[in-house]
């Protein structure tokens, strides 16, 4: 297929790797002409992924136009918050059968809506796919084995993404519940902000083991709410990709929050980091939708006082553990036994 890579981000990056083993037309589009020249002229993406040489198939520009026109798939690895914008860059320039993978994970801004619905808002004639799961740039781009998942509301859509990435070194599978999978991937952000932090302030294993699954009852919790599947986060997108964020040295949201943990103010620690912190934007958008839709979410909401209305993290921790008694199995199932 033509397909063209939208961010030149380090995840934009490995997904061109992804690529170019399956196909000879591959384009990466770069906003920033500095960046796109110096991929061209050293073959690598220092900025962003370095020490990864880029496919020799691949084609770098940094014109919308031209990266665009005439592919036939694109692959959106642009932030959450440069969805809508980079999707109405886009309309002028592709065709009704384009398709559409979004890989970014979160939740837009002031609307709370789903990513894929922002696209679906602005580019309501395309085919859209999204990607999610527990992907390191990092690894990806060195083809260290990884798995992901796609969905769809269209099953024909979900699987023409399937075969577009799938790898030797990538494996790919598909899930129908496009709420779940998106859900997923948005909120392990924030639950991983709240991991860093526990290591941040010199806690332990048996903490973060707590954090993680706690947080992922919240997720469910939050997602059944929206009409998600309960089994999706058992998958890919919700345990998998909770798991890699909250332990591995390459989250940026485990990195920020560790930040915060040791004493550094939001302001201070997002300085000290290079690229986009999702669970920053995605905190704040995830209590005003559980807000909403009136769901407990208490993680969540001591994550939100600490980053936006300066919350030691001790006293969120303190708070969070001298909740009222609850009764984990009655709790669970609650939201497990969905009715479909």
């Amino acid at each position: 297929m033509r397909v063209a890579v939208i961010g030149a981000g380090g995840w934009g990056t490995a997904l061109t790797v992804v690529l170019a083993a399956n196909h000879q037309n591959v384009t990466l589009w770069a906003r920033r002409g500095e960046l796109c020249l110096s991929m061209r002229e050293t073959r690598e993406n220092i900025a962003y992924l370095p020490g990864l040489t880029l496919p020799v198939n691949l084609q770098i520009t940094s014109d919308l136009e031209q990266a665009v026109q005439g592919k036939e798939a694109l692959v959106l690895a642009v932030p959450s918050h440069a969805v809508r914008t980079t999707a109405r860059l886009l309309s002028p320039y592709i065709g009704r059968d384009t398709m559409v993978v979004n890989c970014a994970k979160g939740l837009e801004e002031g609307s709370q809506l789903r990513l894929s619905d922002v696209l679906r808002s602005e580019l309501p004639q395309l085919k859209v796919a999204v990607l999610s799961g527990p992907n390191h740039a990092e690894e990806v781009g060195r083809r260290i084995p990884s798995a992901t998942v796609v969905s769809s509301a269209d099953r024909a859509v979900a699987e023409a993404a399937q075969d577009l990435l799938m790898t030797p070194f990538f494996r790919v599978y598909t899930n129908p519940d496009l709420v779940g999978v998106e859900l997923g991937g948005a909120l392990k952000n924030v639950i991983a902000i709240g991991a860093g932090i526990s290591e941040g302030l010199g806690f332990g294993d048996n903490t973060k083991a707590a954090l993680m699954t706690r947080g992922l009852v919240e997720i469910a919790r939050l997602g059944v709410r929206l009409g998600a599947d309960p089994l999706t986060f058992a998958g890919l997108s919700g345990i998998g990709d909770l798991a890699v964020t909250c332990t591995s040295r390459h989250s940026r949201n485990r990195n920020l929050g560790f930040a915060l943990g040791a004493g550094k103010k939001l302001e201070e620690a997002l300085a000290g980091m290079q690229m986009v912190v999702e669970g920053v934007r995605t905190t704040q958008a995830a209590w005003l939708l559980a807000q909403k839709h009136d769901t407990e979410m208490p993680i969540t909401g001591e994550l939100y006082q600490v980053l936006f209305a300066g919350k030691e993290p001790r006293a969120a921790v303190e708070a969070l553990m001298l909740r009222s008694r609850t009764h984990e199995l009655e709790e669970i199932a609650s939201y497990s036994q969905k009715t479909w």
